[in-house]
């Protein structure tokens, strides 16, 4: 009796780790894989060869725009006024609603970074001459900088913590699959010990 107790728990854990196990990996199955090769492309970073590309678009802003940027005052960071944001995003595809301003007496200077590479827009208030500027460094920068969360936005950051938090679900379901195996797996643990040891000793040892 005892014996079939033990072998229903065994079971029963078996088939739900197994379920959590093969789900968290196909969720995690294509994360992993750009996590994986952007590390290495970030751990030679230095030795890849970037060529970032910048384009240059200059346009004037209509007379009652110009009126609009040379007379506001406020807060030297501040969104731009609705009806210029939206003048920029018709004409320059630049998404400004709501985002934050330097205002000086002289311009305008709104910062568009993203992934990838760079971007800003200046507004001249005296004559309304309008300077956008795009830097592109590359798909390995782009995913880099992916990689990293940087200038992704929050649906990227949201979707990063799910990632995370299914890659552990994925490592916690795999050490309890091995617990349930380690008694017909003899080399189980030393293997798992040596995953944790080796980088302890790289640290330990070769960084100061």
């Amino acid at each position: 009796m005892r014996l079939n107790s033990d072998h229903r728990r065994r079971s029963f854990w078996l088939k739900h780790l197994h379920r959590w196990h093969w789900i968290s990996a196909a969720l995690c199955l294509v994360g992993m894989i750009l996590f994986a090769i952007t590390g290495i492309t970030l751990n030679h970073a230095g030795e890849i060869e970037a060529s970032p590309r910048t384009a240059v678009v200059e346009k004037r802003l209509p007379a009652a725009l110009l009126a609009a940027a040379a007379g506001a005052e406020g807060p030297e960071r501040q969104p731009l006024p609705p009806a210029l944001a939206d003048w920029l995003e018709a004409e320059l595809k630049v998404r400004a609603a709501g985002r934050a301003a330097e205002w000086s007496a002289d311009e305008i200077y709104l910062a568009l970074p993203r992934p990838g590479g760079d971007g800003w827009v200046t507004i001249d208030r005296g004559d309304g001459q309008v300077r956008h500027e795009i830097t592109d460094r590359g798909w390995i920068s782009y995913l880099n900088d992916l990689h990293k969360g940087r200038n992704a936005g929050p649906a990227w950051t949201w979707f990063l913590d799910l990632f995370a938090a299914a890659c552990l679900v994925f490592a916690l379901t795999g050490l309890a699959l091995l617990k349930l195996h380690a008694g017909g797996r003899p080399a189980t643990w030393p293997t798992v010990g040596f995953g944790l040891v080796a980088p302890m000793l790289i640290v330990l040892l070769f960084i100061h």
